[in-house]
């Protein structure tokens, strides 16, 4: 962490790992940092990673840490499913591209010209022995995401963090939308915390400079954060707590939800923890 923005546990003094898993950690088609990375660099987290590309999956695994195992797996629903690999590989997908939506931007054509079909086999989240206990989850499959939860259900159980793509319009045949990711989690225990990244494309026939990639007024997809609900995190273990608050200061500097669910554990603990905090967080 940065000077400016030290991580929570240097903050309070305090020593909690966080274990993250990663579906769809591709580093050639990764727009950016992962949020986890920074804890990761620290030594404050554990991954594993899944990445079904070969390609991908042998530079992971070439820089990888102490603290990373990476995986070949496609997480889904257990069963065999044909990838459609597309022009651009950050459209490869499980999912059948939808001309009808992708038509409407410019560049979309293109990049979701399917140039391999391949039969692959799938696993399902709860399935994964390698994972022995779920804190942060990041997931980013190009409209599969849906499927992985319903097929996960278990492994989400103790899970205080979501970071997903979500889409607003049916880039893939049959996507779920953000909506019905939504409600999905909702009735996990789960609330949207907020959107981070935000993709507007502009609708054809206008162009802005002649940039396929620029955004305008439609909304098309975004990543959606996802957090235990704010109004029960009573239900949470003190441990819990101090994980979701280690994760949301320092991978979102939601510094309102930490100090709640550090006033959430001292009122379990009758310790001090949300009065230090708020201290530090007036110092800087």
């Amino acid at each position: 962490m940065s000077a400016e923005r030290p991580s929570l546990a240097e903050l309070l003094d305090i020593e909690v790992t966080i274990d993250v898993v990663d579906i769809g950690a591709n580093p050639i088609a990764s727009d950016g940092r992962p949020p986890y990375q920074d804890l990761l660099e620290s030594g404050r987290a554990r991954l594993v990673g899944f990445e079904p590309n070969k390609d991908a999956l042998a530079e992971l695994q070439a820089r990888k840490s102490a603290h990373e195992t990476y995986l070949p797996y496609a997480v889904y629903d257990g069963t065999e499913q044909n990838l459609k690999i597309c022009k651009a590989p950050g459209m490869t997908s499980l999912l059948e591209p939808n001309p009808t939506v992708l038509n409407c931007f410019h560049g979309f054509d293109e990049w979701a010209q399917i140039i391999g079909r391949e039969t692959i086999p799938t696993v399902r989240l709860d399935d994964v022995d390698e994972i022995g206990n779920l804190d942060f989850l990041k997931i980013d499959i190009q409209g599969a995401e849906l499927e992985v939860f319903r097929n996960g259900t278990d492994k989400l159980a103790n899970c205080l963090v979501i970071q997903s793509e979500v889409e607003f319009m049916p880039m893939y045949e049959n996507q779920p939308l953000f909506s019905d990711v939504d409600q999905f989690l909702r009735k996990q225990g789960f609330m949207l915390h907020r959107f981070v990244e935000q993709i507007s494309r502009v609708v054809k026939p206008l162009t802005v400079d002649n940039n396929p990639y620029a955004g305008l007024s439609q909304l098309v997809w975004s990543d959606a954060i996802f957090i235990r609900d704010i109004t029960r995190l009573d239900v949470l273990t003190p441990a819990q707590l101090l994980k979701i608050a280690l994760i949301l200061h320092d991978a979102y500097r939601s510094y309102d939800v930490v100090l709640r669910a550090l006033l959430t554990r001292d009122a379990m603990l009758g310790t001090r923890l949300g009065e230090a905090y708020l201290r530090k967080l007036e110092r800087h």
